[in-house]
């Protein structure tokens, strides 16, 4: 079953991007964590934000 989750936003303000230590935001219809510096996307599944980089999705230019 896949449930379409709310990412708690007191979560989101602590996360930082595990590359470059940076603010993330949260693309709610991807349900992935979007770094913009590091032009990586971190897939969030069954709620839990996977926060490693070889899980990430690279962001094209």
């Amino acid at each position: 079953m896949i449930m379409n989750t709310e990412l708690d936003s007191r979560l989101l303000s602590l996360l930082v991007c595990p590359v470059t230590k940076g603010p993330l935001t949260y693309d709610r219809e991807a349900q992935e964590l979007v770094s913009p510096r590091a032009k990586l996307a971190f897939p969030i599944r069954d709620g839990i934000p996977i926060m490693l980089p070889d899980e990430a999705r690279a962001l094209g230019d």
